[in-house]
């Protein structure tokens, strides 16, 4: 099994900036894509980003030019900086990876999540 625990979660003012880390723990051979995304109460899970094991990223057009994914291959680490937060950027934020681990193969694994609120 892959364990991913999420942190870096919290209150912000409108404007401000949140770091969230996720590291992934386990039997783990490799980690290709992992990601972010998020539910707001009442909504959906949406995808806010994505980034390849060779660092190919995606966004979530609410998101682009404020939020940067990167990862930390040798960690096992996915990080997502938010800048100029909004008070519509307040969700639950869980991480997500596609990881290859020996017997069950490839599958994917979600964290347990890390609340993000942001005030006006």
């Amino acid at each position: 099994q892959v364990q991913l625990v999420e942190s870096g979660g919290g209150l912000v003012q409108a404007g401000g900036s949140l770091r969230l880390s996720c590291g992934a723990s386990g039997s783990i051979v490799k980690i290709y894509d992992m990601g972010w995304f998020r539910q707001a109460p009442g909504k959906q899970r949406e995808l806010v980003a994505r980034i390849t094991r060779v660092n190919i990223t995606n966004y979530a057009d609410s998101v682009k030019g404020r939020f940067t994914i990167s990862r930390d291959n040798a960690k096992n680490t996915v990080y997502l900086q938010m800048n100029s937060l909004k008070p519509e950027d307040t969700a639950v934020y869980y991480c997500n990876a596609d990881a290859f681990i020996p017997v069950a193969g490839r599958m994917e694994y979600w964290g347990k999540g890390t609340l993000v609120t942001v005030s006006s």
